[in-house]
């Protein structure tokens, strides 16, 4: 029972808030992967080969990761100079626009028998660009909403509460998909199915729009405008001063976002295309895998309050190196039980390096640049860790390689971990 005047009771709206976003950010984002995985190739991209299908689907994927760095840009911009509060309800609104028109696109054979195929891909990467150019922005304000407000010696704890967006929006996106493959037909999946999940998500977002605006400035935002006014353009002031804290936040940040696709959205298509595995039997897989996520979160949260942010991290990078050596072989062992146990042991692992992220990146940066310099060495990490290692790991396993697709998650630990032991705090959080 937790007492009335407990920390998270009383902070219990903002913690919410911080949550509430990442929920449907991770529910956007994997939606799409799933999608991605399964359905956009053949839907979008059929004059291609199978292989030529996924891969490029994946590329659409991988839009958004570039996308974010300049929505980082723009949306911290304003989080600088105008405040945490609005600046997330407009990057919400973006980011579930942008998914809730995925719903409603035409497929390739659709336009073209408007005599312009074409247009149907082009569509998805433009809204697929709009869905990160929103999220861009989402997880560094998230993180500051938390962390901003928290009681001293609670940063990590209140800094973890928009990483568990993830594993909130994984267990959502990928029950919803295994929901529907048990209730239609392969024909009824591809033919329609495939959209409720993106129609869905505007429920997810109005929620989530009702929570953020019943919230305040966070107090130290505040503190901050009283002393100084904030920079004209926070982005230059950050490449005046604070270069060196952007690049090892950047590098912090890779880690989890390698972990994390590779254990999902790659391993989804690996495992229902190559390896033959029912696509409901391992969304289930990956359901139970994804238990372990929340609970390496949690625990390296409490580790990180009580140890620092920075040591958390840089277990979790070592532990992340170690863990890519055994992903390959685990995931193409033939045994459903050793990739069960190979994706459970990768995502836990994930939870020491994204769970003490929300404590860790604020304290690189002064509060008035801060929300520009989290959300940016943020997403920069993303495109490395996350655009780019699917990709690479399909191409990987097309030329046979996939007992090697694991040094991949082991380049990730060192790139993080590298960041981690160069970053010199600048402040801390509160």
């Amino acid at each position: 029972m937790i007492s009335s005047t407990h920390p998270i009771r009383t902070h219990s709206r903002i913690l919410t808030a911080a949550l509430a976003g990442t929920a449907v950010e991770f529910y956007d984002f994997y939606i799409y992967a799933t999608a991605a995985a399964l359905v956009f190739g053949p839907l979008f991209f059929p004059e291609q080969s199978p292989t030529a299908q996924i891969a490029l689907s994946f590329l659409t994927f991988g839009i958004a990761f570039f996308a974010r760095p300049v929505g980082a840009v723009a949306f911290g911009h304003f989080g600088d100079r105008v405040g945490r509060k609005s600046t997330l309800v407009a990057s919400l609104m973006l980011m579930g626009g942008s998914t809730l028109a995925i719903a409603f696109l035409p497929t390739y054979a659709t336009a073209e028998k408007w005599g312009a195929g074409w247009i149907a891909p082009a569509l998805l990467c433009v809204l697929r660009f709009g869905q990160g150019f929103g999220l861009g922005g989402e997880w560094g304000g998230a993180a500051l909403l938390a962390v901003e407000n928290a009681p001293k010696g609670w940063e990590a704890r209140f800094g973890s509460a928009p990483q568990m967006g993830a594993p909130v929006g994984f267990l959502a996106a990928n029950g919803l998909f295994l929901v529907l493959g048990r209730w239609l037909s392969e024909e009824d999946f591809l033919s329609w199915g495939w959209r409720v999940p993106f129609l869905l998500s505007s429920v997810l977002v109005v929620l989530g729009l009702w929570v953020r605006l019943r919230i305040s400035e966070t107090p130290q935002f505040r503190e901050a405008l009283a002393h100084a006014a904030p920079p004209a353009v926070p982005l230059a002031e950050l490449f005046r001063k604070h270069r060196a804290a952007m690049l090892a936040g950047s590098a912090g940040a890779i880690a989890c976002f390698a972990i994390f696709y590779l254990a999902t959205a790659f391993a989804l298509s690996f495992g229902t295309k190559s390896l033959g595995y029912a696509r409901e039997s391992f969304l289930e897989v990956q359901l139970a895998a994804n238990c372990f996520l929340a609970l390496g979160i949690v625990l390296a949260a409490i580790h990180a309050d009580r140890k620092g942010a920075r040591a958390t991290l840089a277990i979790g990078a070592m532990a992340t190196i170690l863990i890519g050596l055994a992903f390959g072989p685990g995931l193409a062992s033939g045994s459903v039980w050793t990739v069960l146990a190979t994706l459970s042991a990768a995502l836990f692992v994930m939870g020491f390096v994204y769970g003490p992220l929300g404590g860790w990146l604020p304290t690189l940066f002064p509060p008035l640049v801060r929300y520009s310099g989290v959300s940016v060495a943020f997403n920069v990490g993303g495109i490395i860790g996350g655009a780019l290692t699917p990709f690479a790991a399909q191409s990987m396993a097309s030329l046979g390689a996939v007992n090697l697709i694991g040094l991949l998650i082991s380049a990730a630990g060192l790139m993080t971990l590298a960041g981690v032991l160069v970053a010199k705090p600048v402040a801390a959080p509160r």
